[in-house]
């Protein structure tokens, strides 16, 4: 009894920071209908502000502008409270921001723009700090909190004090913003541009200043959240601390978005839970390794998806006529062809940095085209691309070593096996659809990752599998090691694997099945009423999105020679669907240019010839450009230059 209360007690230390997060996406929810997927990244930023400038002095801002330095200095030896002070001034300012010049202009725009926006931000921000706060910066080594740290015993269970404060921190505020919210003018005109924006207006209350104040307050308690927490977590990675949005995230879903005592409440008891089966797992040799604690927040989620109400589900529709266009695609093939065949010249007459970026290219195209069947042409907002993709993947290596079998049996195993986990993943859908979708697939990213993927039967405990290199007909299909990385047999066949995937996903969009998908889309309710099976629509584009996803996990496991749980992190599916919307996420053709805005892709391989540290950038200026498409260009690169094309030929 005396271990279970001492980690049960250690875990308050997550649980406050996961609780203040949970906090902030209500306050912010309650205010402007967003939930912000960013929010962990950015009290992740803050905090890295925070502690570089206790170390040196220097602000660190978050703009990447030219002729402007990434940070100025400001005192030479700064105390804590100076640099809190400062720190809570900078949080403000970046709470104003972000409401003003994001989600603002998004008010009325459909929930995929606004997840999208969010994830843009997200994606701004882990590249911007992975530019400013390199690993092997001060920062990343010393994390000497304000909180003290002094042992703290009741009988025989001893704990850290900042763990404590930290929690009764957290319940504090908790109980402040309730009761404001019950018993203050301010909190009764934040509940009323809630439930009707045009009313409150009408009664004189600016949802302006409201959504301000709201965003300024979540902002701020993310900072400091982060900012106590960083030494518990004993790291302040920038992808590994933004993805702390998804216990927050099914806390707050817990309290359907606006309960900030259950969403606190949960977020403690998450953290305790999470450090309790940590322990637990210790104890047990055939579970080292899995992540059993990080799948929690997909039970969390799944349980509060069985309590929400169907009125509480539908604020996060997708509502019809918001998504963007989806054009019929007669030249989709021709440029395709157009593109594989200009790809294929250069895998002969290029070196091999061009054929990893043309091979890494078509790869991401293929796993954007899931994206496009199942977001662009269903509706379904789905972040779990890459999870699919890595069960294929795991599945291929492991069905190897079973029946020492090897290409191209493993690889179909691998798709039958993500196909069916795609179209088990897609019963959910079937009751919820936007926003809500869109955390429940993040949820189950993130717990088929730690729980599958670090399974000891499937992968030995180490989250890798070595992959038997390809051949057919006596061809040597391998990707390749050295100067003979990306060899051109490898890359003919994922340009090969590219067209077909491209001939399935327009013949499909041009077929009666995805005249079905775009009806779902608009509108399902009158999809059902002629007699379309939404149920059905929505099982086949997951089945279909799957099966794309593992051509691309398959591709991706022999591109590497190994199946590698980096590989497939959730974050990867963030990034993903966000490329896909920025390049046009309606248009099959548009995942040529998604994979080219791939990491280490064609666009890269560009820059890098242009200047060696431009590519370095590019996850950064990526996430920039997306939140401008969310705003400005809802269609893409591709839908956004179609149109200009038809004007200016109408102009002429």
């Amino acid at each position: 009894m005396t271990t279970i209360l001492s980690n049960l007690l250690l875990g308050l230390g997550v649980g406050g920071v996961i609780a203040a997060l949970a906090i902030g996406v209500v306050v912010t929810h309650r205010a402007s209908n967003v939930v912000n997927f960013a929010h962990a990244a950015v009290g992740t930023y803050l905090a890295l502000v925070y502690y570089e400038f206790r170390a040196t002095g220097d602000i660190v801002q978050p703009f990447l502008l030219p002729f402007v330095p990434s940070r100025f200095h400001l005192f030479d030896r700064p105390v804590v409270a100076t640099a809190l002070i400062v720190t809570l001034i900078i949080s403000a300012i970046a709470g104003l921001a972000t409401y003003w010049l994001i989600f603002r202009p998004l008010r009325n725009a459909a929930p995929l723009a606004r997840v999208v926006a969010s994830l843009g931000l997200m994606t701004y921000l882990i590249g911007l700090m992975q530019v400013r706060f390199p690993a092997s910066s001060a920062v990343a080594r010393v994390l000497d909190g304000p909180l003290p740290s002094d042992k703290v015993s009741f009988g025989s269970v001893s704990v850290d004090a900042d763990r404590y404060l930290l929690a009764a921190g957290v319940v504090a505020v908790a109980v402040i913003i309730s009761l404001v919210g019950k018993f203050t003018n301010f909190g009764l005109a934040t509940k009323a541009a809630a439930e009707n924006e045009t009313g409150a207006v009408l009664l004189g209350i600016s949802a302006d200043w409201i959504s301000t104040l709201n965003w300024i307050i979540a902002t701020v308690l993310a900072g400091v959240a982060m900012i106590l927490a960083a030494p518990i977590l004993l790291t302040l990675d920038p992808a590994t601390s933004s993805l702390l949005i998804v216990p927050a995230l099914g806390a707050a879903l817990l309290g359907r978005f606006q309960s900030i005592g259950i969403a606190a409440a949960t977020g403690l008891g998450i953290g305790m839970l999470m450090r309790e089966i940590s322990a637990a797992q210790s104890e047990w040799e055939s579970l080292r390794g899995v992540g059993l604690q990080f799948g929690l927040p997909f039970v969390i989620v799944l349980i509060a998806l069985l309590l929400r109400s169907d009125r509480t589900v539908r604020r996060g529709e997708l509502h019809s006529g918001r998504m963007p266009p989806a054009p019929d695609p007669r030249t989709t093939l021709y440029v395709t062809l157009a593109f594989v065949a200009i790809c294929t010249l250069g895998l002969f007459h290029l070196d091999f940095e061009w054929r990893r970026a043309i091979t890494l290219s078509a790869i991401a195209a293929i796993m954007a085209l899931s994206v496009i069947v199942l977001t662009g042409l269903v509706g379904q907002i789905s972040l779990a691309t890459f999870a699919l993709a890595g069960t294929a993947g795991f599945a291929m290596v492991k069905a190897g070593d079973l029946w020492n079998i090897g290409f191209p049996l493993t690889p179909i195993i691998g798709t039958l096996a993500a196909v069916g986990l795609g179209t088990l993943a897609g019963l959910p859908a079937i009751r919820i659809r936007g926003l809500t979708l869109a955390i429940a697939s993040l949820a189950a990213a993130v717990a088929i990752e730690e729980l599958l993927f670090k399974w000891e039967w499937l992968t030995g405990g180490l989250g890798t599998g070595t992959v038997d290199p390809p051949s057919l007909f006596g061809i040597d299909l391998q990707s390749g090691v050295g100067s003979n990385f990306a060899r051109k047999e490898f890359g003919i066949l994922v340009l090969s694997a590219l067209l077909v995937s491209m001939y399935v996903v327009v013949n499909l969009r041009r077929s009666r099945t995805g005249r079905q998908w775009l009806a779902v889309r608009a509108n399902e309710r009158a999809a059902e009423a002629i007699g379309i099976s939404a149920p059905r629509a929505k099982l086949s584009a997951n089945a279909v999105a799957a099966f794309l996803a593992s051509i691309g996990g398959t591709l991706t496991a022999y591109q590497n020679g190994l199946v590698d749980v980096n590989s497939f992190a959730a974050l990867n599916s963030l990034v993903l669907v966000a490329m896909t919307y920025l390049s046009g996420i309606a248009a099959p053709v548009a995942a040529l240019v998604a994979g080219a805005l791939t990491e280490k892709g064609l666009l890269t391989e560009g820059m890098d010839q242009l200047n060696d540290e431009a590519s370095q950038y590019q996850f950064a200026v990526s996430g920039l450009f997306l939140i401008i498409a969310a705003i400005r260009f809802p269609s893409g690169i591709v839908g956004t230059s179609s149109r200009l094309a038809k004007r200016t030929a109408g102009r002429s």
